[in-house]
């Protein structure tokens, strides 16, 4: 959802090359400017993990918008829908849906029942130190595939459009990215990436609906013949419009998207980064306000991201996406080039410019947010509470946090750079198929099964977790193909891309499993406190 794979120079930004760096420029300083000032107002623990419960409802929506658009959703939607039409938009609506199980399953229970991280919850009612170290591994895990995707992404794209070729000038670009993140992290905390999400989300919009604008205003508003000349200009005719020609061709096709689908719609509740927005906001009510403001200004978003994949396929040349990237990554700058009035116009070079800056800080917002999840949860779950047994002080688990959002920083540096050249879209898959697997079963089977055990819990959470990394592993995305991170190697058995339909349903099956099997009997008493306090948050924090 998030990667951008190879990214090469659209026609016309060498020449306006000084622009691209100002505008780069003014979002650093003026999103560092914003860190700075919330940072001074992060007195303790709850306002570094959860900012201080603040948030309003809307402000909440507006930054769980600002952490789910993130770039592959801006671009990678976008160049799906102008090459594969159809088949393209599926993204969209999968991305979309995910928010439903979100907002009716996980919302309001897990902000009445946890404090900073998911292993509150898990933890509630079962044996603390095993159960949060599953959790605090598990966040992490996830928190780092998406990571990786997103800095790889970071460097490809800063570094193509400010002309740097050089691998030690890709490998500086990353580390630049890693250092503003560590550095928004460890002075804003919580409030400050939220903060930065909300600016972020907002200039996305504004840059979204402007290209929308001007793709329609070259059409009349005319839906109906923007999609014909998409269809005629794509080569393929009918088809484009309708479904098939990415995921239909064969039944492992078919049963790949499946997979996909399944991991797109029931990772979301499950992905670490999302799950802590939960805590900002002073009440449960306020927490479903917010999922409800994010899919209104999500679903807006991807309903405009068909103005600009199908845009591109009706303005640009379809061999043109390809050559500049083979995955149609780039669709969305080049389009905006073109409303804006073509490659050697001040107008195109002005948009262009605006489109790629809007991206980077796409970026740098989404990755602040995965360092803040996995941090939070090595602090609080792994640092205060297994490796401390409680007995830390709040400073010292502020303290922990920061120290380890340094570590995750370096770490997510380190393979980035090392990343920087491979594809990267199925890190981000795997994500949410390792979210779906492993996370999403635990926290439901807590909230929602009485005879749940700690057992059930570890079983699901590591089963999940090494049946979509294993599967992932042995599949194409890393050897075997051309589009493989591993182009050389060959030693994948595994025929999907993405393992979800096997992972998902394993964490379920292992976490009835390990309850069925388990010696230990769960505590009917602390079920019955976790229902009254999730449906009705008496006693929450």
């Amino acid at each position: 959802m998030s990667a951008i794979p190879h990214l090469t120079t659209a026609a016309g930004a060498t020449e306006h090359r000084p622009l691209i760096i100002t505008l780069f420029g003014l979002f650093v300083v003026a999103t560092l400017i914003i860190t700075v000032w919330a940072g001074r107002q992060t007195k303790d623990a709850a306002d570094f993990y959860a900012g201080g419960r603040q948030f309003t409802g809307f402000q909440n929506g507006l930054a769980i918008s600002g952490d789910y658009m993130s770039a592959a959703s801006f671009l990678g939607i976008a160049g799906a829908i102008a090459l594969f039409g159809y088949d393209g938009f599926l993204y969209s609506i999968g991305f979309l849906v995910a928010w439903l199980v979100a907002l009716l399953l996980v919302a309001e229970p897990l902000r009445n029942s946890g404090r900073y991280t998911m292993g509150d919850v898990l933890a509630y009612r079962m044996r603390q130190r095993p159960v949060r170290t599953a959790a605090g591994t598990s966040t992490i895990v996830v928190s780092i595939f998406y990571l990786l995707a997103q800095m790889a992404g970071a460097g490809v794209l800063v570094s193509l459009l400010l002309g740097i070729t050089a691998d030690g000038g890709k490998i500086a670009v990353v580390a630049l990215v890693g250092l503003l993140m560590i550095v928004y992290v460890t002075i804003g905390g919580m409030k400050g990436t939220t903060w930065v999400q909300m600016v972020k989300a907002v200039l996305l919009i504004a840059g979204t609906l402007l290209i929308t604008f001007l793709v329609l205003l070259k059409f009349n508003f005319n839906v109906s013949a923007l999609l014909g000349q998409a269809a005629e200009h794509s080569g393929k005719g009918a088809k484009f419009l309708e479904p098939g020609l990415k995921y239909g061709k064969d039944s492992l096709t078919k049963l790949d998207f499946l997979s996909l689908g399944l991991a797109l719609v029931l990772g979301t509740a499950g992905l670490p980064h999302i799950l802590i927005r939960f805590y900002t906001v002073p009440t449960a009510k306020a927490a479903r306000k917010s999922v409800n403001w994010a899919i209104g200004i999500i679903g807006a978003f991807y309903l405009m991201t068909i103005a600009l994949g199908f845009g591109a396929a009706a303005l640009l040349d379809r061999d043109a996406i390809i050559k500049s990237n083979k995955a149609g990554n780039t669709a969305a700058p080049l389009l905006a080039q073109a409303v804006g009035g073509g490659p050697d116009s001040t107008g195109g070079a002005i948009l262009l410019a605006v489109i790629s800056a809007v991206a980077f800080a796409t970026i740098l917002a989404v990755v602040a947010g995965l360092t803040l999840a996995s941090s939070s949860s090595f602090a609080h779950d792994i640092y205060v509470n297994v490796i401390r047994k409680g007995r830390a002080t709040e400073k010292e688990e502020v303290r922990a946090a920061r120290w380890s959002t340094v570590v995750i920083g370096a770490v997510a540096i380190f393979l980035g750079a090392l990343a920087r050249d491979m594809n990267v879209a199925g890190l981000v898959a795997l994500a949410f198929a390792v979210a779906a697997s492993a996370n999403l079963p635990t926290i439901l089977y807590s909230l929602f099964w009485k005879r749940f055990t700690t057992q059930g819990a570890l079983w699901s959470i590591y089963g999940g977790l090494v049946s979509a990394v294993g599967l992932v592993l042995f599949s194409p995305v890393v050897s075997g193909k051309p589009t493989s991170m591993f182009k050389d190697a060959d030693f994948y058995w595994f025929p999907l891309e993405n393992p979800g339909i096997i992972s998902i349903p394993l964490g379920f099956l292992l976490g009835w499993l390990g309850t069925l099997l388990s010696k230990e009997k769960a505590d009917p008493q602390k079920f019955a406190e976790l229902e009254v306090r999730s449906l009705t948050g008496t006693g929450a924090h």
